[in-house]
């Protein structure tokens, strides 16, 4: 059993309490993958999730220092989410959770669930999610 150097044992209890609810790892997998997203674009991206849910989710991380909420007084309002420095130290943990997941897609022989999975966690720049930001 491994025991923390520093901090005792309940820091690891707090990050995980937040980073194991339902639909937070694939929050911040979304958008540290794809970078700054707004809204909509988020909600239509992770496939299930209600608006309701996805707003609690974002409060919540926004709280915890993962994501920042940039809001722009448009008409309509453009609210756009992204991934704070915090969020980018973890980005290796994403990294190696995803090529864990991959290795075990092809022993157990199945396709892959979504697109966006061989993607590095590293936020793409000048890629089409600003075509679809500004669609949204």
């Amino acid at each position: 059993m491994r025991q923390a150097k520093d901090s005792g044992p309940c820091a690891i209890h707090g990050l995980l309490e937040v980073l194991a609810r339902p639909w937070t790892m694939y929050i911040l997998w979304i958008l540290s993958t794809n970078g700054p997203t707004r809204f909509g674009a988020l909600r239509r991206q992770v496939e299930g999730i209600s608006s309701r849910v996805l707003t609690e989710r974002l409060r919540s991380l926004e709280q915890k220092g993962f994501i920042y909420r940039k809001y722009e007084p448009t008409i309509p309002p453009a609210v756009t989410y992204g991934i704070t420095k915090r969020m980018q130290d973890i980005g290796s943990v994403l990294d190696e959770l995803n090529r864990l997941a991959q290795s075990w897609q092809r022993e157990d022989g199945s396709q892959p669930h979504n697109a966006g999975v061989g993607h590095s966690v590293r936020a793409k720049s000048g890629s089409s999610h600003s075509q679809e930001l500004a669609s949204d």
